[in-house]
């Protein structure tokens, strides 16, 4: 069976995405054992950072599941997974610095997320949308759809680019203030870095694969033309 370059791409960065997401779990884990020595919940240390920033309005909740930690923009909520909200690990400091990050982004009006807040309702439609045109298009041999197709994903491919410098942003805000505030020792930004880190590869790959498979409908789009 040949393989379209392209294709050994996309399965490059889906085992690269599947692997990210293996790992981020795994560290996870292995620093949810090792407890911060300022002796703080996540939650504690949420409350703490929103509170020095003003963000007096904005709670924090706990949430069922392992990392499904969010801050939700249009109910100025930050939750936080269980293990997070009630354990004083390093790995729930982390992510819920992280987390309030975000809510400090939206106070400042972060570009990037700003920007990132007014495609999610036309990225929600839009894929939802592609992949039955590509579908659709390859099905019929219409170019016309497979072209429309390609640009409604852009908007989705879009979405995942912008999302790096967010969670970036977020991260760097996260260890400045755990440092600073006294959240953390200098001895253990090591393991924050790992967490961090770790969470921040998995959008990488998310971008990579979405841009890749956005490079493979393009090609096919162009070589339709060509014939």
């Amino acid at each position: 069976m040949f393989f379209h370059p392209m294709d050994i791409l996309i399965f490059a960065a889906l085992g690269l995405s599947i692997w990210a997401q293996f790992k981020v779990k795994g560290i996870f884990n292995k620093w949810s054992q090792v407890a911060v020595s300022s002796h703080k919940t996540g939650a504690e240390v949420a409350r703490q950072i929103l509170d020095q920033n003003g963000l007096y309005q904005v709670r924090v909740e706990p949430v069922r599941g392992t990392l499904s930690d969010h801050y939700d923009p249009m109910k100025r909520v930050v939750r936080l997974s269980e293990p997070v909200y009630y354990g004083h690990s390093i790995a729930s400091v982390s992510v819920a610095s992280h987390e309030v990050g975000h809510a400090i982004q939206h106070k400042e009006a972060y570009g990037a997320l700003v920007l990132r807040h007014k495609m999610f309702p036309v990225v929600n439609l839009t894929s939802g949308i592609a992949p039955f045109l590509f579908i659709g298009g390859l099905l019929l041999s219409n170019l016309n759809l497979i072209g429309l197709g390609i640009i409604l994903f852009s908007f989705a491919v879009a979405f995942q680019v912008i999302t790096l410098p967010v969670e970036f942003n977020a991260s760097s805000r996260a260890k400045k203030i755990m440092v600073s505030e006294g959240i953390i020792t200098n001895n253990e930004e090591h393991g924050v870095n790992k967490v961090l880190g770790a969470a921040a590869l998995t959008y990488v790959a998310g971008a990579l694969m979405a841009l890749f498979e956005l490079l493979k409908f393009v090609m096919i789009f162009f070589q339709g033309n060509d014939e």
